[in-house]
């Protein structure tokens, strides 16, 4: 599936006359628990021509396809991407730390990873990942019998935010990486080792009775960072000069 992934990006390039600067993925199979029959999240960074850029119209910053062979592509605009980078929006910061990559051109997203330090927003990254958790939480969690597969869809921000908190950095994407950081051996651990194991298996687990241990700890993480944050303080106003720069050097390199 890599090679025809690295295709059907060639064949986006060519038909649509842009550069893709970087693409991995984003979904289950990049956090460590794919099933048989997850889709391949692909997610990339373009870059338009110079004559795309020198307009006055409004343009589509975005691209989106789901392709028949369960690939949903999905990238956004070198421009876009940039403002949101300097926002510390959390999913794009993941996709810089993908551990699977399937394209990576030119210079740009090893000159993001250089500079996630100065643009990196602790409280934003908070935020987000304590309200998908909870989010999460309350949409699946309605009922005593449940999805046991969606307690990972609430454990992984959890995790994400202990890491945030622990190490004042960008959480990675792997799963196992977060769950290793946050909790040590012993009950908990073990039930959460057991689902993961079924998941890794390529089980899409079934249906089953909610599970205690998991979820008073889900519910203390809540309440806890909820609190956390109410007084965190953060103010960081990262200017524009860095990605400026970037944008004016991938363009020289995409298109020169």
């Amino acid at each position: 599936m890599f090679e025809q992934i690295k295709i059907e990006l060639d064949k986006l390039e060519s038909e649509k006359n842009i550069r893709i600067l970087y693409a991995v993925e984003s979904g289950s199979r990049a956090w460590g628990f794919a099933s048989n029959n997850s889709d391949w999240d692909v997610r990339f960074i373009y870059v338009h021509n110079f004559d795309w850029y020198l307009s006055i119209e409004e343009k589509k910053d975005n691209i989106e396809f789901i392709l028949p062979n369960e690939i949903d592509l999905s990238g956004w605009e070198l421009k876009k991407a940039l403002l949101l980078y300097r926002k510390s929006n959390p999913p794009l910061l993941e996709w810089l730390r993908s551990p699977i990559i399937y394209k990576e051109s030119f210079s740009t997203a090893d000159e993001l990873r250089k500079n996630l330090k100065l643009f990196f927003n602790p409280k934003s990254c908070l935020y987000h990942y304590l309200h998908m958790a909870r989010g999460n939480y309350e949409s699946y969690f309605k009922d005593d019998i449940v999805r046991l597969k969606k307690y990972f869809y609430v454990l992984r921000p959890i995790f994400a935010c202990n890491w945030i908190e622990k190490t004042n950095s960008m959480a990675p994407m792997e799963f196992e990486k977060t769950l290793n950081a946050s909790i040590p051996a012993g009950e908990l651990r073990n039930k959460i080792d057991e689902l993961l194991q079924e998941k890794k298996n390529g089980n899409e687990l079934d249906k089953g009775y909610r599970i205690k241990i998991i979820d008073n700890y889900i519910e203390e993480r809540l309440k806890y960072f909820n609190n956390y944050l109410e007084s965190f303080k953060y103010d960081n106003r990262p200017n524009f000069d860095e990605l400026n720069a970037i944008f004016r050097n991938t363009l020289k390199e995409a298109w020169n």
